[in-house]
């Protein structure tokens, strides 16, 4: 199946996970994944949160930032996979003066 991003509406959301800021995402939801295409905005974060019953996978196309995983700080540039898997936590944040763009699978386990 192909998800074409392009014709799915964008949705603003504000404060995502009780980070700052704003991230902009089109996404599909099944009942086995999330599929997303994301932009952070400069400043903004998504907070702290844990992986009870899923994992996620973020690919990034563009812009800097870091993660917090499990309490480690782990840099963030295009190119760079980020893993979350089952039964752990993590933060991203944008540190950059661009979007922080990211594709991002949240497979429930």
């Amino acid at each position: 199946m192909n998800i074409d991003f392009k014709n799915i509406e964008e949705n603003l959301i504000e404060k995502f996970k009780g980070g700052e800021g704003t991230m902009t995402s089109r996404s599909m939801t099944d009942k086995h994944n999330k599929i997303m295409m994301n932009k952070l905005k400069p400043g903004a974060s998504i907070g702290y949160h844990s992986h009870d019953t899923n994992s996620e996978v973020m690919y990034f196309f563009s812009g800097k930032g870091h993660v917090d995983y499990d309490g480690t700080r782990e840099e963030i540039l295009p190119g760079i996979v980020h893993y979350c898997p089952k039964g752990h936590s993590h933060a991203l944040y944008n540190d950059g003066n661009e979007d922080l763009v990211f594709f991002a699978t949240v497979g429930e386990h």
